[in-house]
């Protein structure tokens, strides 16, 4: 089950940020195996909205709880997954959406946190790498989450990360995060 939201993220130290992300206990849907059941008549939209059978689901609760057991399946399909059943579900972008972002320190030591449409949190590095994909409305910058699973960094938070990268001088233009380097140009 996904944490509660954090209690003002905003006023929350990143290493409080880390620590509740470290808590943050999911099911073991990679070793849930079922036969595959159907579709769940679920998609979730490019800005985060997950929908059940053309309407949004009100209940943000419902859709945390959604979030735990949702997996990527090595053929690229979305599922929603418990052990005994298998649902597909339409993913218009990511999964999630990055909404808000936490900066700690500058340069090679600082340390990036944000926090998903789901409240969960990530703090960018090593285990959870930043990217840049090029798609034909523009760049898409993406956090990942878990095994297979992405947040879409938001637009106003894409451009955070690019004057970070302006700020720092760095070449090519990037961001550092728990140690790791990550260049905020498309891959080519």
């Amino acid at each position: 089950m996904p944490s509660p939201p954090p209690p003002g993220f905003s006023d929350l130290s990143l290493a409080e940020i880390a620590r509740a992300a470290a808590e943050n206990r999911l099911p073991p849907v990679e070793s849930w195996n079922p036969a595959h059941c159907g579709d769940s008549e679920m998609r979730i939209a490019r800005d985060g909205t997950w929908y059940h059978q053309g309407g949004p689901i009100q209940r943000p609760a419902m859709v945390r709880l959604f979030s735990t057991i949702l997996r990527r399946e090595p053929d690229g399909r979305f599922v929603l997954v418990t052990p005994v059943e298998k649902l597909d579900i339409a993913v218009e972008d990511a999964p999630f959406v990055a909404v808000e972002l936490k900066i700690d320190g500058t340069g090679s030591d600082g340390r990036l946190a944000f926090r998903l449409n789901t409240d969960d949190v990530v703090v960018a590095g090593p285990n959870h790498p930043l990217r840049m994909e090029t798609h034909e409305d523009g760049p898409h910058p993406y956090v990942q989450v878990r095994k297979g699973l992405d947040a879409l960094i938001s637009r106003a938070l894409y451009y955070e990360l690019a004057q970070l990268a302006l700020d720092n001088g760095s070449s090519p233009p990037g961001v550092w995060s728990d140690g790791a380097f990550f260049g905020l140009e498309p891959a080519a």
